[in-house]
């Protein structure tokens, strides 16, 4: 397990704005949207490639191309689904599957209620977004799930991570998975209701506003 936590001034920058209370769910979205195109870029560094011939205007030459069967992008609803257009500008040729999971928020506990996956993960790269590594539960329930569908190779894109979560993953983490995690910033950790502290509140909820 590796987790990278990206020191970089526009990804510091963005983050204090994500942070403050008094930025609105436009503002939001739109540094959602920035800030995970600079944690893809990160994340996407090994990247499975393969050799391409190509001629150029002056002349032939040997360059990349994306490796198939090609990587899959898993935001997890709903929160992830704010990750997702940024993490498309980075890599706009992923397949796209979906997992809904929701924490109990007395138990946290987690809950997988929808599903949109390929049945076959076997020699896929799969990128999780979901803005909040907090207890960890989230994750390593989805690790498992895409783990049970053959993923071994897994990346997590996380704008905030606490260290709870991160030890949990630790805990949990099997030799056959290979995985890495992305993030903005590491916080001081969860208060009593698991949110992650500083951190910057209900990454749903200030996304797309409180649904009553």
């Amino acid at each position: 397990m590796k987790v990278e936590q990206i020191d970089h001034p526009l990804v510091a920058q963005k983050m204090t704005a994500l942070r403050d209370v008094n930025t609105n769910s436009q503002d939001f979205r739109r540094l959602v949207d920035e800030l995970v195109t600079l944690l893809a870029y990160e994340a996407t560094r090994n990247l499975k490639v393969e050799a391409k011939s190509i001629m150029t205007p002056v002349a032939s030459t040997i360059g990349v191309d994306i490796k198939k069967p090609m990587p899959v992008v898993i935001p997890i609803i709903r929160a992830g689904l704010g990750m997702l257009e940024g993490m498309q500008k980075i890599l706009p040729l992923a397949e796209i599957g979906f997992l809904g999971m929701k924490r109990d928020e007395t138990t946290l506990a987690i809950e997988t209620y929808a599903n949109r996956l390929p049945l076959n993960l076997t020699n896929r790269q799969c990128y999780i977004l979901d803005p909040m590594l907090a207890t960890g539960h989230t994750l390593g329930a989805s690790i498992n799930y895409l783990s049970v569908l053959g993923a071994t190779d897994i990346t997590s894109i996380n704008l905030l991570a606490a260290p709870e979560g991160i030890k949990e993953i630790e805990r949990q983490l099997t030799d056959n998975v290979n995985l890495t995690i992305v993030t903005a910033n590491i916080d001081e950790g969860l208060n009593e209701k698991g949110y992650i502290v500083p951190g910057l509140g209900d990454a749903g909820d200030r996304l797309y506003g409180v649904v009553g």
